[in-house]
C-alpha cells in the first residue's frame, strides 16, 4: 500500500475530512488532496505530524512494503485525553473577556491613581500660604482612605471579572483541543483587533513617555518642592490612563493566543508550574508594606511626598523581576 492510499485510510478511519486533517497540519486542503492523490508526497516533518496525528510509525507510512499499521505508543498515550472546546465555547469565551476587558482596565489604572491624593494632600499640608489648608494628619488620613478605597475597588473588578471566566481557566493551564473551525474563526478575530491592539500600545507608549515631560520641566525651570511632587502626581495619572490602553488592548489580545494556544500560552509554557501570579501579588504586598512603614511606621519620616520614589523604584524593580521569571524558565 502506497503512502496516498495509507492517509486516505487512516484519515477515514479517524473521522475526519481533508479540511480537518489540513487545519491539524498546518497546510491547505488542496495539498491534504495531492498528497492523497499521489501527486506530490508531503514533507518530512508532515509525515511526522501524520504518524503522531494517527498513531502510527512513519515506517509504515513510508514503506510501501509494511501493510499493517503498528499502533506507537508514547508518554502522550499514557496521559488523559485532553479536553476538546467548541466553536460555542470559544465564541462565548471571546465575549465574555471583550466584556471584562475594560474592568481589568479600570481596576489596573485604579491601582495606580491610589497614592495620588496621598501625595498630593501631604504637599498642601506643607504650603506656608494656602487658600485651601490642611494639617498634615487630616491630609495623610484623607490621602489613606481614598487610596484604599481605590485599591479596594479595584480588587472588587479583579475578583468579578476572574470568578466569571473560572470555568475557562483550563485555557491557561492545560492543553487542550479544538473543534473543526475554531481556529479559523479566533484568527480571524485576532487579524480584524490587531489594528486597534497597534494602536492602543501606541498611545499607551506614548502616554508614559510624555507623563515624564511636566517633572522634567519642573526640576529644570521652577525646582520648587510643591510643584515638583504636583508633576509626580500628573505623572502617575498619565500612566494610569497609558496602562489602561495597556491592558485594555492585551487583555483582549492575549485570550485569543490562549485560543490559539500562542505566545506565553504555549504548551511548552503551561508545562511549566506558573508563578507569575503569586509571586505578583506577594511583590505588590511588600512594595506596599516597605511604603506604609517607612512612610508612617516608628521611625518613618510621615512625608508621602517623598517617599513615593517607592513605588517607582517599585515599578521598575517588577518589570525586572518579570524579566528574570521569563528568562528563568525559558532555560528549564
Amino acid at each position: 500500500m502506497i503512502l496516498a492510499d495509507k492517509i486516505i485510510d487512516l484519515r477515514k478511519k479517524a473521522g475526519w475530512s481533508q479540511e480537518e486533517l489540513a487545519e491539524k497540519l498546518a497546510v491547505t486542503r488542496q495539498s491534504v488532496s495531492k498528497w492523497e492523490g499521489a501527486q506530490s508526497i508531503p514533507d518530512m516533518d508532515k509525515v511526522v505530524q501524520m504518524s503522531r496525528l494517527f498513531g502510527v510509525t512513519t515506517d509504515y507510512l513510508l514503506k510501501d512494503e509494511i501493510e499493517i499499521a503498528e499502533p506507537t505508543v508514547t508518554e502522550d498515550d499514557r496521559r488523559p485525553p485532553l479536553r476538546r472546546v467548541t466553536i460555542g465555547e470559544a465564541s462565548d469565551y471571546l465575549a465574555l473577556r471583550r466584556t471584562a476587558a475594560p474592568k481589568m482596565a479600570l481596576a489596573t489604572m485604579l491601582c495606580i491613581f491610589s497614592p495620588i491624593a496621598l501625595i498630593g494632600l501631604a504637599a498642601v499640608s506643607e504650603l506656608s500660604v494656602s487658600i485651601f489648608t490642611i494639617r498634615e494628619d487630616m491630609a495623610a488620613g484623607i490621602g489613606l482612605c481614598v487610596l484604599l478605597v481605590l485599591v479596594a475597588v479595584a480588587v472588587v473588578l479583579f475578583m468579578d471579572c476572574g470568578n466569571k471566566a473560572k470555568e475557562y481557566d483550563f485555557l491557561e493551564k492545560e492543553p487542550f483541543e479544538t473543534e473543526y473551525g475554531v481556529t479559523g474563526m479566533v484568527k480571524e478575530r485576532q487579524k480584524a483587533f490587531k489594528p486597534t491592539y497597534d494602536h492602543m500600545n501606541t498611545i499607551g507608549t506614548v502616554l508614559c513617555v510624555l507623563s515624564f515631560v511636566p517633572l522634567f520641566a519642573v526640576m529644570a525651570v521652577i525646582q520648587d518642592g510643591f510643584f515638583m511632587t504636583m508633576a509626580v502626581c500628573l505623572l502617575l495619572a498619565v500612566v494610569g490612563i497609558g496602562v489602561y490602553f495597556f491592558v485594555y488592548g492585551g487583555t483582549i489580545y492575549s485570550l485569543m493566543e490562549k485560543l490559539l494556544e500562542e505566545g506565553d500560552y504555549t504548551r511548552r509554557e503551561k508545562s511549566q508550574k506558573n508563578i507569575t501570579g503569586p509571586v505578583s501579588v506577594i511583590y505588590w504586598l511588600v512594595a506596599t508594606a516597605i511604603f506604609m512603614i517607612y512612610t508612617f511606621g516608628p521611625n518613618g519620616n510621615g512625608q508621602p511626598r517623598y517617599s513615593w520614589i517607592i513605588w517607582a523604584v517599585a515599578g521598575v524593580l517588577y518589570a525586572a523581576v518579570l524579566a528574570g521569571i521569563k528568562l528563568i524558565r525559558s532555560r528549564k
